[in-house]
């Protein structure tokens, strides 16, 4: 097993992650351990295009009509 130190943490964060583990009745390691082997063994298989990531986080707000502005036709090309 690897150790880990992790300098300049902030107060607020410690004391957040006290009561967290507290909650679920483990040590500040065994909280920060349970985090991180959550955080990295989601399926990032599945990974979204942008497209995707931004149409998923704008749906639930309504999303947005765009007006397309009227196109005049393509002007022919005239080679030399």
């Amino acid at each position: 097993m690897a150790t880990m130190t992790i300098r300049d943490l902030d107060e607020r964060l410690k004391a957040r992650l006290r009561v967290r583990a507290a909650r679920n009745n483990r040590s500040m390691e065994e909280e920060v351990r349970s985090i991180l082997k959550s955080a990295l063994t989601s399926d990032q298989s599945t990974s979204k295009s942008l497209f995707k990531a931004i149409r998923a986080r704008i749906d639930p707000l309504g999303g947005v009509e765009l007006v397309i502005a009227p196109r005049d036709p393509m002007r022919e090309i005239e080679f030399e």
